[in-house]
Order: structure tokens, then C-alpha cells, then sequence
């Protein structure tokens, strides 16, 4: 459990979720991505995860979609970079006692902040990364923050798509995602 922000986990998770750590409005109201300019419940719907775009009060919803959510560190602060290296060593691990405890198929990264700092990688890739985690495979997405501007709402949907295409199986994926609402760039029909 994180300070005020209770983790939501299970067994059998396809996804784990794992933002940096709670900002205060999520802290105050014990709901994950709880601030108004975040768009992680819009995305994560867009891009397939849920049939339905969640309210973060809803966030205990995500169980029945076989995701989770936690927090890397648990202290919150009004912004990320309020942390310090030292945050994340404390937290380091406690994070992997948890992923080996629940064995996610996927832990999902929001931002690349928190898995280079657990890494002590300096260059991070967007997607799939070639180690895993007690046995999950990681996959480093942008942050849906609201103050993170350098993604807009079609970017992160196609990330988060490409995440949640490896955790269907072939065939299934096309059934289970919502494409009207995004408007995505298109390749060229070659003829």
C-alpha cells in the first residue's frame, strides 16, 4: 500500500500499471490518477484496456480487465521531480517483492523516469525492453500526465495500443478496440 493510495492487484494480472508515484490529489482521495489534467483513464480506453472510460473513483474497476495499478515510490509529491535517486532506492525493493508476488504478465511503466532509475539505465526506450522483471516482461509508455505536453492524445493511445495488441491474442485484438473516438495517422495505400 502506498501512502493514501492503496495499490489494486491481483493474481492473473495481464498488465500492471505502474506510475511514478501518487501525486497529491490521488494521495487525498486514495484513487489512482485522481488529478483532472491526467489522461490515463482516457487513454488506457482508447487504446483497448477497458470497453469503458473509467472515473478515477472507479479504479478498483481495472481488476475486472486484468490490469493493476501501484506506484513505483510511495511518497506523493505535487510533481515527479520532487523525487529524489535516493526515493527511488527506498523503493526499489518493496517494488520487486511485488512483482514477484503478483507475477504480472506485463509491468507497464508510465514514463521513463522510474524503471532508469531502478535500471540505473540513461537511455530508455518507448516499448518492450529486453529485460525482464521477476519474470514479467517491461514496457516503458509515456507518462499520461497532463503536464507531460510532448505526447499528445493520439500519440499516447497508439503506445498504449501497441502494449495492449501484445497482451491479446492474435485474432482477438481487432474485436476488443475502440477506434472511433482517435483519429490515428494512416500509412499510404500502396497499390
Amino acid at each position: 500500500m502506498s501512502d493514501g493510495l492503496p495499490d489494486i492487484v491481483g493474481g492473473q494480472l495481464s498488465v500492471l500499471f505502474c506510475g511514478i508515484n501518487p501525486g497529491m490529489a490521488a494521495a487525498a482521495t486514495g484513487h489512482h490518477f485522481e488529478g483532472r489534467a491526467n489522461r490515463f483513464w482516457r487513454v488506457i480506453h482508447l487504446a483497448g484496456f477497458t470497453p469503458e472510460e473509467l472515473s478515477p473513483k472507479e479504479d478498483h474497476r481495472i481488476l475486472e480487465y486484468g490490469c493493476g495499478l501501484t506506484t513505483v515510490v510511495p511518497r506523493p509529491t505535487a510533481a515527479a521531480d520532487q523525487l529524489s535517486k535516493q526515493d527511488f532506492v527506498d523503493a526499489a525493493f518493496g517494488f520487486e517483492r511485488k512483482i514477484a508476488t503478483y507475477a504480472p504478465q506485463f509491468v507497464a511503466f508510465l514514463g521513463k523516469a522510474a524503471y532508469a532509475a531502478l535500471t540505473e539505465t540513461r537511455e530508455v526506450p518507448w516499448g518492450r525492453q529486453p529485460v525482464a522483471l521477476q519474470g514479467s516482461t517491461v514496457w516503458v509508455l509515456p507518462n499520461p500526465s497532463g503536464r507531460n505536453r510532448a505526447f499528445a492524445l493520439d500519440r499516447l493511445v497508439e503506445a498504449y495500443r501497441e502494449l495492449h495488441l501484445a497482451t491479446v491474442p492474435v485474432g482477438a485484438a481487432s474485436a476488443a478496440i475502440p477506434r472511433q473516438r482517435v483519429r490515428l495517422p494512416r500509412a499510404p495505400i500502396r497499390r
